[in-house]
C-alpha cells in the first residue's frame, strides 16, 4: 500500500514540476495555472457571491443536490463536505459558508460528461449555515445545512 501512496505523491510532484516548467518557459501564464474569480471571493453574502459567479435564477430547497456535512465539527479548521448533484447540465459546484470572513469557500468546474461530485474540507470560523450551490443549465440550486463548530478554524 505504501508503494501506491508514494506513486501518487510522485505523480503529483511530477505534474507540479511540469506546470512550473511551462510557466517559467512562458508557454503557460500563472493566470492559466491558477485561474480564479477574485471578486467572488471578496464579496459577502450568498446572493452577492452567486451574482459574481455568473448570476442566474436561484432555487432554494436543494432538489437534486446531496450535501453531506457533519452536524458538529469538533475542529473548524478541517470540516469535511461532500456534494453530489443529479441535476442535468451541472457545470459548477460552489461551497459557501455564511459566517466566514469570505463567504465563498471553494468553486469546482464540472466538465461535461463527468460525474458532478466533490469531496473537500473547508475552514469554518464559527457555527454557520453551509451552502452547496450547483449551477445547472444557467440556474442555481441551493442546498444547505447548519454545521456547529466547537473550535473555530479561521483564526480563532
Amino acid at each position: 500500500m505504501n508503494d501506491a501512496i508514494n506513486l501518487g505523491r510522485r505523480d503529483v510532484l511530477r505534474a507540479g514540476a511540469m506546470m512550473a516548467l511551462l510557466v517559467s518557459a512562458g508557454i503557460a501564464t500563472p493566470a492559466q495555472a491558477a485561474e480564479w474569480n477574485k471578486a467572488a471571493f471578496a464579496v459577502k453574502g450568498v446572493n452577492d457571491v452567486l451574482k459574481q459567479l455568473g448570476g442566474g435564477a436561484v432555487e432554494k430547497g436543494g432538489a437534486g443536490i446531496q450535501l453531506t456535512a457533519p452536524d458538529i465539527a469538533e475542529n473548524g479548521a478541517v470540516v469535511p463536505l461532500v456534494v453530489t448533484s443529479t441535476l442535468p447540465g451541472t457545470d459548477l459546484i460552489a461551497i459557501l459558508v455564511e459566517k466566514n470572513p469570505n463567504t465563498l469557500a471553494a468553486t469546482f468546474a464540472i466538465p461535461a460528461g463527468t460525474e458532478p461530485f466533490v469531496s473537500t474540507r473547508v475552514k469554518m470560523g464559527e457555527t454557520s449555515t453551509v451552502y452547496a450551490a450547483v449551477r445547472a443549465n444557467g440556474k442555481w440550486v441551493l442546498a444547505s445545512k447548519e454545521v456547529k463548530v466547537t473550535l473555530g478554524g479561521c483564526g480563532g
